[in-house]
């Protein structure tokens, strides 16, 4: 990763080097600190802990999970579906607004479950080099039509999300054993 890093000017560099260290000291932002929870399914700590396991899990890139929009809601999907919820994972491009004008757009990854949209990985946009710095963004998860007017989510159903075998064969098993974990301990 550091050959990577490499073709980055010095200021990436201590971008990169500050999420790297946050992470070593388990210091890393969460979903569910800014979270803007109007959810009637599964009770509030549950929902905040699980987007707390997704992001931890899928923290993996280069700028953080800043461009893990799609791993996010493919292990949030598994893990909802895995709880009995009939969640399905959404492509297509997010619009982010700024005193009411329109300041960044791009391709993007939420979940629905049934009339409600989980946009769990978005509070750390500005981890992202690319996305202008007025882009404050807290996580969503309530009914559609409630969506905060900071953005707009426009689903393309001509897109899927790619495999990704971290998500399939590393992040998921371990997610699934910690689901398996915690709702049995709160069931017993």
């Amino acid at each position: 990763m550091d050959k990577c890093l490499d073709l980055y000017p010095p200021d990436v560099h201590a971008r990169v080097n500050e999420l790297r260290c946050q992470k070593a000291a388990g210091l890393r932002r969460c979903p569910s600190v800014t979270l803007i929870d109007r959810s009637q399914l599964l009770v509030h700590e549950a929902r905040a802990t699980l987007l707390d396991q997704v992001a931890l899990l899928v923290d993996e890139n280069l700028f953080g999970r800043a461009e893990m929009c799609m791993q996010f809601a493919d292990l949030l999907e598994r893990a909802l579906r895995h709880l009995g919820l009939p969640a399905r994972s959404t492509v297509g491009s997010a619009v982010y607004y700024f005193d009411g004008r329109e300041v960044f757009h791009w391709k993007h990854a939420w979940v629905r479950v049934g009339c409600e949209v989980v946009d769990g990985n978005v509070d750390v946009l500005d981890e992202n080099p690319a996305v202008p710095a007025v882009v404050k963004i807290a996580p969503y998860w309530g009914p559609i039509n409630e969506t905060p007017q900071d953005r707009r989510l426009r689903e393309d159903k001509a897109l899927r999300l790619p495999a990704d075998i971290d998500v399939s064969e590393t992040w998921w098993p371990e997610l699934r054993a910690w689901l398996d974990e915690r709702f049995a301990r709160e069931s017993a």
